[in-house]
C-alpha cells in the first residue's frame, strides 16, 4: 500500500471533495485524514506484536470494533465505515459509506465498481481548540472541566461490564505479563533515553510493587473494579464541545487486554498525562474528584503504580515512532525527546509528593458550611475530600443525592451505624495518607470521640492535624436549611432535626489552640482561606512534575 497515504490526502479522493486542503495526522497505527468537518481514519498495515493489522480482514474488524466501542463515550461522533477503493488508474479513493450513495451518478458509480482494498472509520471532526490538551496549554482547562470529566468517567466505569473474564485481566500475573512485554518491546533501547542505573530502576519498581502489593491487586479484581473501560484515556482524546458531558474518543479496539483493566489504570492514564503537561495540581484534582464520585478511595493504593505503567507505555510508543524510518526525521526526533520525558516520568511515579501529608477535618453543626469550605480547600491542597454524607449513602447503597428520610437518630442515622460510617471515613482517609497525600475529612465531628479518632489517625500516620470548625448564627443555618429543602442535596440535614442535633454537639474543648480554628462561612471564603493557609500546607498552582 505504498501510495494510499498520499492518494487519500488529495481532495479529489473524497466522494464530496473538500473545499480546503486535507491535513494528515500520522500515528504508529493509523493515518487520519482531516477535512473541515470530517475525519477519516485508516489503519496502517503494521505489526507491533500487541496488534497485527497486516490483513484487510484484521483492519476491517478493528474498524467495526472502533465504531461499536466508542459509541459509549462519544455518541454521535462516529458516523460509520467508508470503503477505500483503487480506481482503474491505480489511485486510491474513498468510496461511499454504508449509508449508501451508490445511486448517485458520476464518480460515485465509478467508485462502486471496485471491491474495497481497505476501510476507514468516518468521524465528525471535533473542534481542535476544545481538545483537552490544547485547552490546558491555552489555560482554558480548569476545575469545572476536570470535575465534569471525573464525574463523567466515574459514571462510565460504573456502567461498564465486569465479570470473571474481566477480573482475570486485573490479576497481578496478567498485569506482570503486560509489564514484562513492555520491557521486552523496548529492550536495550531503553538506555538510549535514560542512564543504565535509571533503566534498571524502571524495571525494578513495578516488579517489586507487583510482588509486595499482590493482595491489593487481587482485592481490586475481586471487588469488581476491573472493567471493560477505555484503555487509552489521554487528554488529546477528550473534547469539551459544550456544557454537556465531554466527548472521549479513540478507546482501545484492537486488543481486549489493553482495554479491560482496573478503573484505576484508566483514570491514571489521564492523571499521568496532566502531570506530563506540568499540571500536577489538576492531576490530583482529577483523582480526588473521581475517588469521591466513584466511592473508590482505594485507588490511591495503586494509582502511583499505574501512572508509572502508563508513562512507560507512552514512552514505548514514542520509541516506536522514533525508530520508524518511514516517518519524517523531524517527527522521529520529537518522538525520541518524548520517549525520554515519559520514561523519566515513569521513574518519578513512586516518588513522594512535595506536599507533606496532613489531616484536615472540617466539622460543625448542620448547614454550617462544612462542605463548601472543604471543597474550596480541596483545590488549595490538591487533596481528596472524604465526606460522611457520601460515605453513608454508599454504605447503604443509594445515590449521593437521594434523600434518606429515616427518623432522627434511627435507620441510616442510628448511632451504631454512624460509628461504622466514621470508621469507614477514617479507613478511606488512611489509604490516601499512606499514598503520601493530604486528606480532608468533611463530617460534623459532633462528638469528642470522633474528633479524637481523626487526631489519632494523623498521629499514627505522622501527619499534622487541624480541625476547622464552621460556625454561623442559627438564623443563617435555618435559612440555608429552608433553601436546601427545595432542591437535591447530598446532606440529609433538615430543620426538624436541627435543634436536637445542636444539643448533642459536644463543644470543642479538648484540642490545642494550634489544632483548632473557627471559621465563619457567612460571607465569601477568601478571607477565611487566608487564615487556613497559615495553618495547613497548600500547593502552588500549576506545580510542575
Amino acid at each position: 500500500m505504498p501510495s494510499i497515504r498520499d492518494d487519500l490526502a488529495c481532495p479529489d479522493a473524497y466522494p464530496e471533495p473538500p473545499n480546503a486542503l486535507v491535513s494528515v495526522v500520522e500515528t504508529h497505527i493509523s493515518w487520519v485524514f482531516l477535512t473541515a468537518d470530517s475525519a477519516f481514519k485508516v489503519k496502517r498495515p503494521v505489526d507491533f506484536g500487541f496488534l497485527d493489522f497486516r490483513t484487510l480482514e484484521a483492519r476491517l474488524g478493528a474498524c467495526e470494533a472502533e465504531l461499536r466501542l466508542n459509541a459509549r463515550l462519544a455518541p454521535g461522533v462516529y458516523r460509520g465505515l467508508v470503503p477505500v477503493r483503487r480506481r482503474p488508474d491505480g489511485r486510491h479513493v474513498f468510496g461511499e459509506g454504508k449509508e449508501g450513495k451508490e445511486g448517485k451518478e458520476g464518480k460515485a458509480a465509478e467508485r462502486a465498481d471496485c471491491e474495497p482494498v481497505d476501510w476507514a472509520v468516518h468521524m465528525v471532526r471535533l473542534t481542535d481548540e476544545r481538545r483537552a490538551d490544547r485547552m490546558l496549554l491555552s489555560r482554558a482547562l480548569g476545575l469545572a472541566e476536570i470535575d465534569r470529566l471525573a464525574e463523567h468517567l466515574a459514571a462510565f466505569h460504573a456502567s461498564c461490564g465486569t465479570d470473571a473474564k474481566a477480573a482475570a485481566y486485573g490479576s497481578p500475573d496478567a498485569i506482570a505479563a503486560s509489564v514484562e512485554e513492555n520491557f521486552a518491546q523496548v529492550g536495550a533501547a531503553l538506555e538510549r533515553y535514560v542512564s543504565p542505573a535509571e533503566a534498571a530502576e524502571l524495571r525494578r519498581i513495578p516488579r517489586e510493587i507487583l510482588t509486595t502489593r499482590r493482595s491489593v491487586f487481587e482485592r481490586r479484581a475481586a471487588s469488581g473494579r476491573v472493567r471493560d473501560g477505555h484503555g487509552d484515556l489521554r487528554l488529546e482524546h477528550v473534547y469539551f464541545e459544550d456544557d454537556g458531558p465531554p466527548k472521549v474518543i479513540d478507546c482501545i479496539e484492537f486488543n481486549e487486554r489493553f482495554r479491560f483493566g482496573d478503573v484505576c489504570s484508566d483514570i491514571a492514564f489521564l492523571s499521568m498525562d496532566l502531570a506530563h503537561f506540568g499540571s500536577v495540581d489538576l492531576a490530583e484534582r482529577l483523582l480526588a474528584q473521581y475517588a469521591r464520585a466513584a466511592n473508590d478511595y482505594d485507588l490511591y493504593e495503586l494509582v502511583d503504580f499505574y501512572e508509572g505503567y502508563r508513562a512507560f507505555v507512552r514512552g514505548k510508543i514514542a520509541h516506536f515512532c522514533a525508530s520508524d524510518h518511514a516517518l519524517p526525521t523531524s517527527t522521529r526526533q520529537a518522538a525520541a525527546a518524548q520517549a525520554r520525558g515519559y520514561f523519566l516520568l515513569a521513574l518519578s511515579a513512586e516518588r513522594r509528593a512535595l506536599l507533606t501529608p496532613q489531616v484536615v477535618c472540617v466539622g460543625g453543626i448542620i448547614a454550617a458550611g462544612k462542605s463548601t469550605l472543604a471543597d474550596a480547600l480541596a483545590y488549595e491542597m490538591s487533596a481528596p475530600v472524604v465526606d460522611a454524607d457520601r460515605t453513608r449513602k454508599d454504605m447503604i447503597g443509594v445515590r449521593a443525592t437521594e434523600a434518606v428520610r429515616d427518623g432522627a437518630w434511627s435507620g441510616a442515622y442510628d448511632p451504631a451505624f454512624t460509628e461504622l460510617v466514621y470508621t469507614e471515613v477514617l479507613r478511606r482517609a488512611r489509604v490516601a495518607l499512606a499514598s503520601g497525600r493530604p486528606v480532608i475529612l468533611d463530617a460534623s465531628f459532633r462528638s469528642m470521640r470522633f474528633r479524637a479518632a481523626a487526631r489519632a489517625l494523623a498521629r499514627e500516620m505522622g501527619a499534622p492535624f487541624c480541625f476547622l470548625e464552621c460556625q454561623v448564627p442559627m438564623d443563617v443555618v435555618r435559612a440555608r436549611l429552608a433553601l436546601r429543602a427545595k432542591g437535591q442535596s447530598v446532606s440529609d440535614g433538615r430543620l426538624d432535626v436541627l435543634d436536637d442535633f445542636v444539643k448533642r454537639f459536644e463543644p470543642v474543648t479538648e484540642l490545642l489552640d494550634s489544632e483548632h480554628l473557627v471559621i465563619d462561612t457567612r460571607a465569601g471564603l477568601e478571607a477565611e482561606l487566608s487564615r487556613v493557609r497559615a495553618r495547613v500546607s497548600t500547593w502552588p498552582r500549576g506545580l510542575v512534575a
